[in-house]
């Protein structure tokens, strides 16, 4: 059960004391109170853990200070709507707004290779007016002797250049938990010009010391990417997984499924699950449209398929978009078949913006059918 209170009313006022008092007569029911950052205000949530059927669901809905009780279903109980009892609610992080109303578009490269080519991207950025980016330094491979990116030792100059240029936040993948602890002695090292998405990659889907680690810090908002051959339910639980351990602030990635059925692009594209995570939760959703087609053919139209692919996702409501660049793909570290070229970053922009008002049309058109 969830006991949302009413704005103003926060953890330590005389309304949850009265709260807690009267739960104390229940013993087997452990309540937990959390504060939500929304968007708009932050939210104050009562939790109650255990047997709560016998609970009088009225009683505790005429009590001061309390807005809505939910009854919750066993499946994603912090993260989920339950049923469209409960509304998203979203968070800002460093300027930036996350819901499932935006759409943000991260662009970037797969892994860091020289400064020359961060400040060209970052300086692109700064050009298309998008303070939001992505930069691979620590970077899991399926091969032992690929590049497995630059770690700690790129992020000083990559974090110096973020603020140069104007990048409000930059989304970087972690593999261990020290990871979490380089990225903030580099930013507090260099004056915190810029802010950082932590990324937990596909391979680390379920890592769950991984996901406890991003999910016990609050300082980060957190991106969780699909695994690779994962169920949306699965996946879905890995972020229930984070929110536990006390950190709201995620982004569900869609990125392709593994399977046969994908070929001839990297995976299986996963898109048409974007409305349905935006119904099943209350976080916002990402595309990974690189990841997931994995190459840049071109069909018939003239559009490259990985654009075809993130209209797929936009038109179907996603709020954030993760796609890989590179100022030279030929000469690219990591994934450079599949990184967009500074020209084509233009078109790819432009292309976004034409899908995304044909999405605001089609949920205008469906909000006055309604």
């Amino acid at each position: 059960m969830i006991i949302i209170l009413k704005p103003d009313i926060g953890p330590e006022s005389a309304e949850v004391s009265r709260l807690m008092n009267y739960f104390r007569q229940f013993p087997d029911i452990k309540p937990r109170i959390s504060d939500v950052q929304g968007t708009i205000r932050v939210v104050t949530e009562v939790y109650l853990i255990g047997p709560t059927h016998d609970l009088p669901l009225e009683t505790l809905e005429r009590m001061p200070g309390v807005e809505k009780v939910i009854r919750v279903s066993s499946k994603y109980r912090l993260i989920g709507r339950h049923g469209g009892q409960l509304d998203q609610i979203g968070f800002e992080y460093n300027g930036v707004s996350f819901n499932q109303d935006c759409l943000d578009i991260f662009i970037g490269l797969c892994a860091v290779d020289t400064p020359e080519h961060v400040e060209i991207v970052f300086k692109k950025l700064q050009e298309l007016n998008i303070t939001t980016a992505r930069m691979g330094a620590y970077k899991p491979r399926t091969n032992p002797y690929d590049f497995q990116g630059h770690g700690k030792s790129c992020l000083p100059w990559v974090f110096e250049l973020a603020g140069k240029y104007g990048i409000k936040i930059v989304a970087i993948e972690v593999l261990r938990a020290v990871h979490i602890e380089e990225i903030n002695d580099a930013l507090e090292q260099a004056g915190h010009p810029t802010g950082v998405m932590l990324q937990t990659g596909t391979r680390n889907a379920q890592n769950f010391e991984l996901l406890k680690a991003v999910g016990t810090q609050h300082e980060f908002p957190v991106l969780y990417k699909r695994g690779l051959g994962l169920s949306l339910e699965e996946s879905l639980n890995a972020c229930e997984y984070i929110a536990s351990e006390g950190n709201r602030k995620i982004v569900v990635c869609l990125r392709g499924i593994k399977t046969r059925m994908g070929e001839p692009h990297r995976n299986l594209v996963d898109f048409t699950h974007v409305p349905v995570v935006k119904r099943l939760t209350r976080l916002p959703v990402c595309i990974d449209p690189t990841h997931s087609v994995g190459s840049k053919d071109r069909a018939p139209d003239g559009l490259l398929d990985i654009f075809h692919a993130t209209a797929q996702g936009v038109i179907a409501g996603a709020n954030m978009i993760l796609v890989e660049c590179h100022p030279r793909p030929e000469v690219a570290l990591c994934d450079g078949p599949q990184a967009l070229t500074m020209q084509e970053i233009d078109h790819f922009i432009a292309d976004v913006e034409i899908v995304r008002r044909a999405y605001e049309e089609r949920r205008a058109l469906a909000e006055h059918d309604c």
